[in-house]
């Protein structure tokens, strides 16, 4: 023939085909496939990375799924980058390669071209992958040699992307099937565990009714004069009565009454796992024991644990007026009747905590939705400016620590997502993000909403309400405008933070949770505690770890790439093409003081898309003009004021530090100490 391929002129090209043929039929997962394919294709091609991205059409992202070779750390599997500045959409979307020879002459895509020459790479190849059913992505190689695909390379690799398209096909074939059958495990599986719990709960009682039954049954086979059941505090520190039956009794010895575990009897059976029998002199009784023995004439008591496996239930009590009442074989006999007692106690146990943790996931459930209906404004904290720079130190710092956080700023400054920001990058960023607006809420609904309470707890509680606490108990809880909450219910919030428990309104049980708070407040929380507003003890728990947010007036250099984001964004929405900003628009919005902050440019950008009719964003500017420029907001904060004098002292010294009329001298501060609160605020001079 006159004409060969690549393929026929090259047998080792041939045989790499081959070899990659059987990866497809050996290979079910694409890190397996990749991991096997790269080393066959690296003596054929010059690459030093080889990536596998894959079209997320839903979210108009390209996303790498699995890379090999030498890649930045910040570029991993699961980076994205949007349709629109993608060489591998291209690449898919007119379904031929799309080749770089050297980027540094090559215009095309702007953005990536940059980031490639920041990390050495020189020449790119993105190969689209498609089947005959679906168009999947694309294959990028890149090598730090200009001109390294040639027509010939290119042949070859279209070749193998044919192939490795089918693999990948499959992968994902796999991997849907794979996901469908685990959900469908895992319904079967809940559904099992329902009908388990249907069929325990259906031939036993309920919790009360258990607290009622159990005791008056044994204290009538017994014969004694008292009998009841304790169950430990969720502290592990005391033991709560419950279900006393106690006909003649002369009120020493009450419903809901408390014993400590330490240097009690009931607590020592708890603490042993063994009966315990006590007669008219028992030794090392706590002294409210004694006190309620004497008071009610006891003479002889048994008190038998409650155990299932290696979970401690409780203890129950039997005690009389007689001496000696009990024996061993009593006690052998009670041990027997405590180990059912223990079963029917679990199960009712169980089916509380099974009625719980489907009504937090209800709430949890019908929060998440809310949530996801809301728009957060945008993804991201977006800017490049010292002090939002310095407040995502701060964050990345504190966040795998679990500490409390204040975040400080203006209304409209971005509080929230740097709060979002802190959980995604902590531990806890698998469980629930709960926010709740303190200043939203009236005063007499902020307890029910932050602690939750129990049905008839006040009039119009008709159920039971799980609170943002205990929605959020292993995740972060988000309390925006935090200096609103009233005096009276601070001492709450602040046993929560220092025990970790709280009880809802109309329960006395305990709960604990392991809840995160990041507060936040635009007000001068300092001024407010010297004002006798809030509470100091709550205050100086919160400040653990301040993170002021700067305002958007001192962050000019931030504004062209935020309203660049609004404009596209809101464009999309209202489905316009707007691809320019004037100069005189983009001067203006920097000029302007914004106190609304990122939310009044935001509303801003948003009227302006309203108001464009073609490609170039028509902002009616004179509303920033209106305006007088020389009002500025009142700093809220201790910080903040400090940041405003230092800035005002910078500029009429027009930014020099030392010497004479310099910024440290009107300060009256030394010229190193300038520099480090400087450095602490994230005060920079700005760019020419």
């Amino acid at each position: 023939m006159a004409h060969g391929t690549a393929v026929s002129r090259d047998p080792g090209r041939f045989q790499a085909l081959l070899e990659i043929s059987q990866l497809i039929a050996s290979h079910r997962t694409l890190e397996e496939l990749f991991r096997e394919l790269t080393p066959r294709l690296r003596p054929l091609f010059r690459f030093q990375y080889l990536a596998l991205v894959l079209c997320d059409a839903e979210q108009r992202m390209m996303r790498i799924q699995t890379l090999d070779g030498q890649v930045p750390h910040d570029v991993q599997t699961g980076y994205a980058v949007p349709m629109e500045d993608s060489p591998s959409y291209w690449a898919l979307e007119n379904q031929q390669p799309f080749i770089v020879e050297d980027v540094e002459t090559d215009l095309r895509f702007a953005r990536q071209s940059k980031f490639l020459r920041e990390h050495g790479v020189r020449s790119l190849c993105a190969i689209p992958l498609t089947t005959p059913r679906r168009r999947i992505g694309a294959i990028n190689m890149g090598s730090n040699e200009p001109g390294a695909y040639g027509p010939g390379e290119i042949e070859f690799a279209q070749q193998v992307a044919g192939q490795v398209a089918v693999a990948v096909e499959n992968a994902l074939n796999y991997q849907q099937a794979q996901a469908l059958q685990e959900q469908v495990t895992r319904e079967r599986d809940r559904l099992k565990l329902l009908l388990d719990v249907n069929n325990a709960v259906v031939s036993q009682l309920s919790l009360a009714e258990l607290f009622c039954a159990i005791p008056a049954s044994v204290r009538t086979a017994m014969q004694c004069d008292a009998a009841c059941l304790s169950l430990p505090d969720a502290g592990g520190k005391t033991l709560r009565i419950h279900g006393l039956d106690f006909p003649d009794g002369r009120g020493y010895l009450q419903e809901e009454g408390v014993l400590p575990i330490e240097g009690s009897g009931p607590g020592a059976a708890y603490r042993q796992g063994s009966p315990l029998i006590f007669g008219a002199s028992p030794d090392a009784l706590h002294r409210d024991a004694a006190r309620i023995n004497a008071g009610e004439g006891f003479q002889s008591g048994c008190f038998v644990p409650l155990v299932r496996g290696e979970r401690k239930l409780g203890v129950l009590h039997l005690l009389d007026r007689r001496p000696a009442a009990f024996s061993d074989a009593d006690a052998e006999f009670l041990k027997q009747v405590g180990n059912q007692v223990a079963i029917a106690l679990e199960n009712a146990l169980r089916y509380r905590e099974i009625h719980e943790a489907s009504s937090r996931l209800a709430e949890e459930r019908s929060y998440l939705q809310s949530e996801i209906r809301r728009e957060h404004g945008f993804e991201e904290v977006m800017g490049e400016s010292p002090g939002l720079r310095q407040a995502l130190v701060q964050a990345e710092t504190v966040a795998p620590t679990g500490s409390t956080v204040l975040i400080l700023g203006e209304t409209g400054t971005g509080k929230e997502l740097v709060a979002r920001a802190i959980h995604q990058l902590s531990a806890r960023r698998e469980q629930i993000f709960a926010k709740m607006n303190c200043a939203a809420i009236p005063s007499g609904l902020l307890e029910s909403e932050l602690f939750g309470h129990e049905k008839g707890a006040f009039t119009g509680a008709i159920a039971q309400k799980i609170g943002r606490f205990e929605l959020a108990r292993e995740g972060t809880l988000f309390l925006d405008e935090v200096a609103d909450i009233p005096l009276e219910l601070q001492p709450k919030l602040l046993r929560v933070l220092q025990e970790k428990a709280f009880e809802r309104l109309g329960s006395t049980r305990t709960l604990k949770v392991e809840t995160r708070l990041i507060a936040a407040t635009n007000r001068d929380l300092a001024q407010m505690v010297e004002n006798r507003e809030f509470r100091g003890d709550l205050y100086y728990r919160l400040n653990i770890f301040p993170i002021l947010v700067p305002p958007l007036r001192e962050r000019p250099e931030d504004i062209p790439l935020l309203a660049a984001h609004f404009t596209d964004k809101y464009a999309r929405r209202m489905d316009k093409r707007i691809n320019k900003i004037p100069d005189e628009t983009m001067d203006a919005l920097k000029r302007y003081h914004w106190p609304g902050n990122i939310r009044e440019l935001q509303n801003f950008i948003e009227r302006a898309t309203i108001l464009t009719s073609g490609p170039t964003l028509q902002a009616p500017l004179p509303e920033l003009r209106s305006v007088n420029k020389d009002v500025r907001p009142r700093p809220h904060t201790l910080v903040e004021a400090e940041r405003e004098q230092i800035l005002r002292a910078l500029r009429e010294a027009q930014w020099v530090l030392g010497g004479p009329g310099g910024a440290a001298e009107r300060l009256g501060l030394k010229r190193t100490t300038l520099f480090y609160k400087m450095k602490r605020l994230g005060i920079a001079r700005p760019t020419p």
